[in-house]
């Protein structure tokens, strides 16, 4: 007997070894959908790819000039820059418009989305005219909005070197081309004496406009990665910096809320200066969305960082008043680790949208970061709802606490590749949200994983000096044959990536995604930004899709003019079934792809009218809410102190 448990005494250490490792994998492991389950699923859908039209004759680059600190790694700060955004930017009644930033001209192209009516006009080049410009700076996006609220469509282009621009649509244009737009400065710069430009050089990669004081008027979130310094300026060798740590970076570009200032229809901005902690501010923000989480009409922040912790920022704000809180994950679950925990996590954010992953009502985060075996295995995050309800959700947002847990690995979201935008959408109608997200890096022949991996696992004090870092040059791969995703619910609940099945597994690194329905027939379309490769539009001819409630929500016209869109507006869809469906005209989230303002929510099978509860703030500011009964399809509503449906 003394023998048996002196054996069992000198086997426990294994025995409860071989129990983790058996935990662990029962905890980790997520069943697979089945390749029929995913041939089955991919019938649903159907997206036929059309080449976009760029005009041509501007000179081509493969790569950027970089400030000669960063030679040694040009093709990764030549990594980002490639968006997409789609929406009306022509007036017609369509979302049928592109605004594309060609990283291979260093351009912002506007152009008619291939296929239906396509022929409006040509493709044309944003002109800046004579604002002040210099050989560093670059676009790095583009973002939709009536930002003078005269009813037209503006444009807001961000730069790396520059504060953003906007080209306010001209009331007497009667084409849409190049001579149609007024380029504006959003913030005023500094000029050199030689007529360039020499002010703030703001390096920014995500931009969201909401209404964040709850005035009436949007307001823009400036999101920067770089500290502000001459990044692309390649007469230079030094005055820049790379992050301080590889989880935990706060020496990014500050960031900046441009609070709208002046009489209904000003495009003057104010800085609104250190409304937000500083830890958050200053990490390298790539991807950001401003949607209300808790049902105030007041617009919650979501912040992804690269290099460290997302934040998210409830807001308490009045006019005239940004107030943000920081609120932390209360997630106290043993097998939850503290980099899954909402605003504590050390990963790579690179994107984020919001939407009802699990059908109760309540807006969920899902956050892209990267997820690559062999490479850099962390994990995307769906952080899913669990409040009963946005009362108890305000609450305990009010109190520090935001009730998101991770639900990534059991619905088979966390891993996808190196993950830059996230979108998510009904494709097929269902009344069931997919997810697509773009993926990839740097694309070449020479695989530098090992090295790479050798500079994740560096000592901190070597990350901020660029001459520390592996090579990363033209020809080099890290990711670069990575593709689009495209995640659909299967039977059971989880997700599958169908990507393959439907034709979108290209192996070309992408970045921004833009959503919107061009044609009008209900069905989302989407188009793809590739770094360093041309864009692509889907035209979604999915057979057999459900219904749709469409809503153009705009708010009351003044005199001679157009609505401006209703940005930050909400719409809750109950079926007869007793489905709740959410909406929101969204201003802008995720990394670099803007969706377009349109509402589109699926139904499914219901013929029937179904109840919508809008909520919105009037042009004064003022909280609006109204149950309307609607049938499915389109409707064109005008937000005032009432919803007022419009009829052409």
């Amino acid at each position: 007997m003394a023998w048996t448990r002196n054996l069992l005494r000198r086997q426990a250490a294994g025995a409860i070894a071989l129990l983790l490792i058996l935990g662990m994998y029962l905890v980790a492991y997520t069943p697979q959908a089945s390749a029929a389950d995913r041939r089955d699923a991919a019938q649903r859908y159907h997206f036929d790819p059309l080449s976009i039209a760029l005009p041509g004759g501007y000179p081509q680059q493969t790569i950027r000039k970089v400030n000669g600190k960063y030679a040694g790694i040009s093709a990764w700060i030549s990594s980002v820059g490639a968006a997409i955004a789609m929406n009306d930017i022509d007036g017609d009644g369509l979302a049928n418009d592109l605004c594309v930033t060609d990283v291979r001209t260093d351009r912002v192209f506007i152009t008619p989305v291939p296929g239906f009516k396509e022929s409006r006009y040509p493709a044309f080049a944003l002109d800046p005219g004579r604002l002040p410009m210099n050989p560093a700076v670059a676009p790095m996006g583009c973002v939709p909005g009536d930002y003078n609220e005269d009813g037209r469509m503006d444009l807001l282009v961000y730069w790396w070197g520059r504060t953003p621009v906007l080209f306010l649509a001209r009331s007497g244009a009667t084409t849409t081309g190049p001579g149609a737009y007024q380029p504006t400065e959003v913030v005023t710069p500094r000029t050199a004496p030689d007529g360039t430009y020499a002010g703030a050089k703001w390096n920014t990669n995500s931009v969201s406009v909401a209404d964040f004081d709850g005035d009436g008027h949007e307001d823009i979130y400036i999101g920067n990665y770089f500290p502000d310094s001459p990044v692309l300026d390649d007469t230079l060798d030094g005055g820049v910096a790379m992050n301080l740590s590889m989880s935990d970076a706060h020496n990014g570009g500050a960031d900046h809320i441009l609070l709208h200032k002046g009489a209904a229809g000003s495009t003057a901005y104010a800085d609104q200066g250190a409304v937000m902690p500083t830890r958050l501010s200053r990490g390298w923000t790539l991807a950001s969305t401003a949607t209300d989480l808790d049902g105030d009409l007041l617009p919650e922040l979501y912040i992804a960082n690269d290099f460290g912790p997302d934040g998210l920022l409830v807001n308490r704000s009045t006019p005239g008043h940004v107030v943000f809180t920081p609120v932390s994950g209360d997630d106290s679950r043993a097998v939850t680790p503290k980099s899954k925990r909402l605003g504590h996590d050390s990963f790579k954010g690179m994107g984020v949208d919001v939407a009802d992953l699990d059908a109760d009502g309540l807006y969920d985060l899902y956050v892209g970061n990267i997820t690559t075996s062999f490479g850099i295995q962390e994990s995307n995050f769906a952080f899913i709802n669990t409040a009963a309800d946005n009362a108890e959700l305000r609450r305990k947002l009010r109190g520090g606490a935001a009730p998101f847990h991770d639900r990534s690995s059991e619905l088979n979201l966390a891993w996808s590749g190196w993950s830059w935008d996230v979108k998510v959408a009904d494709f097929t109608n269902s009344g069931v949200p997919d997810i697509v997200q773009t993926a990839g890096f740097v694309k070449g022949t020479v695989n530098r994983w090992a090295q790479l991996q050798e500079l994740a696992t560096a000592n901190d004090t070597l990350l901020s000096n660029p001459t520390f870092w592996p090579h990363v040059q033209p020809g080099d791969d890290i990711a670069g044959g990575q593709h689009l995703l495209f995640h659909a619910r299967m039977p059971d609940g989880r997700y599958a990536d169908l990507s393959p099945g439907l034709g979108l597994d290209i192996p070309v690194p992408t970045r921004g995604i833009a959503i919107g329905d061009a044609d009008g027939d209900g069905r989302l379309d989407m188009a793809v930004a590739r770094q360093w490769d041309t864009p692509v539009f889907y035209h979604n001819s999915s057979p057999g899709t459900g219904a749709f409630l469409g809503l153009r929500l705009r708010h009351d016209a003044t005199a001679g003019a157009t609505g401006s869109p209703a940005v930050g507006a909400e719409v809750t869809v109950t079926t007869p079934d007793g489905r709740k469906l959410l909406g929101r005209v969204d201003g802008g989230s995720g990394h670099s792809g803007k969706r377009s303002f349109d509402v589109v929510v699926g139904l499914g099978q219901v013929t029937a009218p179904v109840t919508a509860d809008l909520a919105w703030r009037d042009r004064d500011g003022t909280a609006h809410s109204q149950k309307l009964t609607l049938t499915p399809g389109w409707h064109d509503l005008s937000l005032g102190t009432q919803a007022r449906e419009e009829h052409s």
